[in-house]
Parts: structure tokens; C-alpha cells; sequence
């Protein structure tokens, strides 16, 4: 039985979230880590290539482990409507 859009099959491990969520942000370090080790830029410019690769990093972690959780139990239920009652 397949689950209605919107809706979720309920199954997700949590070993497979953690890790997927660590190999994007380790991708976007090993990004990071190549542009300064190309460009080899000042100081503060490699200072301010790091903090963004953090940055990208813990974005990429929030935006794969959302995915992930919105596939396995669907996305977030509506708001109900100004006195709906609800």
C-alpha cells in the first residue's frame, strides 16, 4: 500500500538520517577546505571562507534532515482557518 501524497510511509532510521546528514555537511566542508587550499587567500579572507563553510554546513544538515523527516511521515499538517473552531 502506498501512502497518499502528503503523507508519509513512517519509516525512517535514525542511523541513516544521522549519517546522510553528516556526508552533506562533510561535503560542503571538503568545498570549503578546497577553495582555500586553491585560491590560498589572506588571512581574513580564509577566516571568513571557513565561517561560511560552517554556515553551509550546518544548512545543508537542516535541509537533509527536514527532507528526509517530511518523506517519512509527510509534511506539516495546515493551519487551521481563523475560527474554525480548530
Amino acid at each position: 500500500m502506498t501512502p497518499s501524497p502528503g503523507e508519509g510511509s513512517g519509516d525512517l532510521s535514525i542511523g541513516r538520517l544521522a549519517v546522510c546528514a553528516l556526508g552533506a555537511a562533510t561535503v560542503v566542508l571538503v568545498i570549503a577546505t578546497t577553495v582555500i587550499l586553491v585560491v590560498k587567500p589572506g588571512p581574513v579572507v580564509g577566516l571568513v571562507v571557513g565561517l561560511l563553510g560552517v554556515a553551509g554546513a550546518i544548512a545543508s544538515m537542516g535541509y537533509v534532515s527536514k527532507r528526509m523527516t517530511r518523506n517519512a511521515y509527510g509534511g506539516d499538517p495546515q493551519d487551521p482557518e481563523p475560527g474554525s473552531g480548530r
